[in-house]
């Protein structure tokens, strides 16, 4: 029972990549920890493959309809990409309480941007190299250590940073969360080994949640999705801030 929650629950984050290229991929590993029982730290690791598979399959769609940057996305590709599987290497430090307190504070920072920051609103700006490989790198980082596609930082920062119009931004976001995940996937394989039958059958409710968020994104106005997202992510945030928490400090 509680797997085929966990299945349909993929299925939403597919939806979401799909319809927002980013914000999907933070509610993974605490769906596939505390609702599909997983370990936190294989769960980092299942998170990738389902993360970057339906990623890639998002970005494949976007490139059909001309909405990718190859120029922006492969300086944000190229620095992630190694970022990521030099931050899988991190995850093992930490306990899962730990590893799990940090997620949910990156919720609560991500929940909060998600309902402050309106990236239409942004003058554009130009394409920097050095500027774009180092933000890429930063979220390479994050993508590796705790198993996000780092969507929610690398769509604002194609806009911000590499002047993309918002639609571009979104297939763009989808082709650098793919290379980032594999890259933290090969780096976590070294730590852990995977139930890939579990694995193959989250990615594919992700990846059907994908194909009808690519489906439906012409329908529905990412500002309208985008706040009510924001508020499952916060206080699915704070929950976890406060079990881990209460965790760490050894109370009861």
């Amino acid at each position: 029972m509680m797997l085929a929650f966990a299945l349909l629950l993929a299925l939403v984050i597919g939806l979401s990549l799909g319809l927002l290229g980013s914000g999907g991929s933070i509610i993974t590993l605490p769906v596939l920890v505390y609702v599909a029982g997983i370990p936190a730290h294989e769960a980092v690791g299942v998170s990738l493959v389902v993360v970057g598979g339906t990623s890639l399959v998002g970005s494949l769609l976007n490139a059909r309809r001309g909405s990718l940057d190859l120029k922006a996305g492969a300086f944000f590709a190229v620095s992630g990409l190694a970022g990521a599987f030099v931050g899988a290497k991190f995850t093992r430090l930490l306990s899962a309480s730990a590893l799990l307190f940090l997620f949910g504070g990156l919720m609560l920072a991500v929940g909060a941007r998600m309902l402050l920051k309106k990236e239409t609103d942004t003058p554009p700006q130009r394409c920097r190299p050095w500027r774009c490989l180092g933000v890429g790198l930063t979220v390479g980082v994050l993508t590796g250590f705790l198993g996000v596609g780092g969507g929610f930082l690398i769509l604002p920062a194609l806009v911000l940073f590499a002047g993309v119009e918002m639609k571009r931004a979104i297939g763009t976001s989808l082709a650098v969360i793919a290379v980032n995940c594999l890259g933290g996937l090969v780096g976590q394989l070294r730590y852990v080994r995977l139930d890939w039958l579990l694995t193959l059958a989250f990615l594919t409710a992700a990846l059907a949640g994908m194909f009808a968020g690519a489906a439906l994104a012409g329908r529905f106005p990412g500002s309208t999705l985008r706040p009510a997202f924001a508020w499952c992510v916060l206080g699915l945030g704070a929950v976890l801030v406060a079990w881990n928490g209460a965790a760490l400090v050894g109370a009861p």
